[in-house]
């Protein structure tokens, strides 16, 4: 018994996979300067009058796609893209996500190192015990926003520094749409299930652990995210998901991204803590219910497939 509450403990630390970090520095801007999941189709996409509308528009749809890619992908030049780059992660850290959107769009290509948390062994050897960690050549960089702001110093030297708008949206991103997350995938002992089997699924844990994670994290989960629905002062968990998402498509103001035609780092942060609970019931429902999916759709094409290597 002593074991296993000992292990739903842990489970609080292993719940950061889902759970934003309230640290002051992931919320600082720099000043100086797995497979993607695809959405099923829905079924009006599957009916057509004859078999030639059909292949039309899927020929259509494919090439408005690699359109869409082609005009929003961005590439640094060769010469400044890292040449070794790993990432310490936990697979559905919104955090962590937001790092990998970041080096997805712009194809630089990364290894993975899944930390087990419990013990963390894989960073033993960092005096930083949180995650997203990056790797960049042999230098360790830290805290999600200062990874992708010391990056994109990187690999675009003459980038000028953000506008106002681009930086008031990363802000809220880390100061508002994170904490609105938590309650409401864990909302229901089901969906607290569901997303603790994705993150058993795609954790680095032994069997014993994923049982535990699965099951105790759940419901350990379950009455957390009730805590931090009254400490965020949420309400109506559905409800403030969706007004995060209609204020988010508001502010595009009729532009396909925040950025214009092509993401800024704002997009991608968005999009980046949205990704992992997108094909959750919370996701499903959010995209189901506010406009927001249509930019979604864009993200994953302008985004692209996944820059991720074998370690």
């Amino acid at each position: 018994m002593a074991a296993t509450m000992r292990r739903a403990r842990t489970l609080l630390l292993a719940s950061r996979c889902l759970l934003p970090s309230s640290t002051a520095s992931d919320h600082r801007l720099l000043r100086a300067a797995p497979q993607r999941l695809h959405p099923l189709p829905a079924p009006s996409d599957l009916i057509a009058s004859k078999p030639v509308s059909l292949g039309l528009a899927g020929a259509l749809s494919f090439s408005l796609t690699l359109m869409t890619r082609a005009e929003a992908k961005e590439p640094p030049a060769a010469e400044l893209v890292p040449k070794d780059v790993v990432l310490y992660q936990y697979e559905a850290c919104p955090f962590c996500n937001k790092v990998k959107a970041f080096l997805d769009y712009h194809d630089i290509p990364y290894k993975v190192v899944e930390v087990n948390p419990f013990g963390k062994k894989e960073i033993k050897w960092s005096e930083y015990k949180k995650v997203p960690i990056l790797v960049v050549d042999g230098e360790q960089l830290v805290e999600s926003s200062d990874i992708i702001d010391n990056l994109n110093c990187k690999i675009y030297p003459d980038y000028r520094n953000a506008d106002e708008e681009e930086t008031k949206w990363r802000r809220w991103v880390d100061d508002h749409l994170v904490h609105i997350l938590s309650p409401n995938i864990y909302r229901t002992p089901s969906e607290a299930l569901e997303a603790f089997d994705y993150i058993a699924s795609h954790g680095n844990f032994s069997f014993a652990q994923r049982l535990t994670a699965k099951y105790a994290g759940a419901a350990v989960m379950y009455w957390v995210s009730k805590r931090l629905k009254d400490k965020h002062k949420i309400t109506d968990e559905r409800a403030a998901l969706y007004e995060a998402a209609e204020t988010w498509t508001k502010a595009l103001n009729g532009r396909d991204f925040l950025g214009g035609s092509k993401p800024n780092l704002a997009d991608l942060a968005v999009f980046g803590v949205l990704r992992p609970i997108r094909y959750l019931t919370a996701g499903k429902d959010m995209v189901e219910k506010t406009r927001i999916g249509d930019w979604y759709q864009r993200m994953e094409n302008a985004v692209g497939d996944s820059a991720r290597i074998s370690a």
